[in-house]
């Protein structure tokens, strides 16, 4: 079926990748596989070169921690976040994969704000940073890329799988990548023959807790990615509506908010993200948005509080998320 088909072409391309011959989106690598190990990567700010596999790897995004764990990277280290309400454990780790960072001795360095101190107290040999993002600490990039090399990732505008495989490449980590795409790539096709979707086109959204707006996750988001290779149409914002740009241009996510933030809410079905049942019954009871179709038609869901940034973890708990709600 046409929405399964990019999922096994992927499968056959990581297939290949398992053997040696990854290619990897936005990053190239140069580097033979028979002898001596290297490479040089592409990053948003430049070249680096990496002379050695990595052994000791501090992640200073706390977004792309779980995609590191779940391709068994070297990391040593993390970032944490101060959001501990719902989405975080004591240490500041995401719920999603803190008892896997817990098990293999992560170490939380700091909590938000960069600690350049904290970083170079680490030791690492490599160092991995978001470019976009609230955890991003690309402000302190000349700093930070003076301890170790410093690997810029984009993640605004990938599944968690496509980071994945740029995190491999910098890390030897291919096979392991492939392996565990290839097994939610795998579950992802058994999840959409299984689910009956409600109507659609679907807006997918995180709402702001002060009922001011809301967050629109796009085509390029890992949200909206998933949410399409499971059936899922989603529902275009009308063009002459009014977006903020208060988090900075981004290709995930449009932020809507003011007098037409109902309007941008137009799908069918509304699907709730870094939300529970409280966050429905929130939404619901906004006066301003109980004339939109979703909510007068009961249609707005909620798919985990740990879904704010998607990772192995997160997304694998998305899926069964959905599967319980329309399985």
């Amino acid at each position: 079926m046409p929405v399964f088909s990019s999922l096994w072409k992927r499968r056959s391309f990581l297939l290949a990748a398992g053997s040696g011959m990854l290619a990897a989106c936005d990053m190239g690598a140069a580097g033979a596989s028979d002898g001596p190990w290297s490479r040089t990567i592409h990053t948003p700010r430049g070249e680096i070169t990496l002379d050695a596999k990595p052994q000791r790897i501090v992640s200073t995004s706390v977004t792309l921690t779980g995609t590191l764990l779940a391709i068994d990277a070297p990391l040593i280290a993390s970032s944490a976040t101060n959001n501990m309400a719902t989405v975080a454990d004591s240490a500041g780790f995401f719920t999603q994969w803190a008892d896997v960072a817990h098990e293999r001795g992560i170490l939380p360095l700091y909590r938000a704000e960069p600690d350049v101190e904290a970083i170079m107290a680490a030791a690492p040999d490599l160092i991995v940073m978001s470019a976009t993002g609230g955890d991003s600490a690309r402000r302190l990039y000349d700093q930070i890329s003076q301890i170790a090399p410093t690997l810029v990732v984009n993640y605004d505008d990938k599944s968690w799988q496509e980071v994945a495989l740029l995190l491999a490449n910098a890390t030897d980590r291919e096979a392991q990548a492939a392996a565990v795409i290839d097994a939610f790539d795998r579950r992802v096709v058994a999840t959409a023959k299984s689910l009956r979707l409600p109507p659609q086109p679907t807006t997918a959204a995180v709402y702001y807790e002060d009922d001011s707006g809301a967050n629109v996750w796009t085509a390029a988001s890992a949200q909206g990615k998933l949410l399409m290779s499971l059936g899922f149409e989603l529902a275009a914002i009308p063009p002459d509506l009014h977006t903020m740009t208060t988090m900075g241009v981004r290709s995930d996510i449009i932020q809507l908010s003011g007098e037409q933030f109902a309007d941008g809410l137009n799908g069918e079905t509304l699907l709730l993200f870094a939300a529970d049942d409280r966050v429905v019954d929130q939404l619901s009871a906004n006066k301003f948005l109980q004339h939109i179709r979703s909510v007068s038609g009961k249609r707005v869901y909620a798919v985990g509080t740990d879904t704010f940034r998607l990772d192995y973890y997160s997304a694998s708990h998305m899926l069964d998320r959905l599967t319980r709600l329309f399985g």
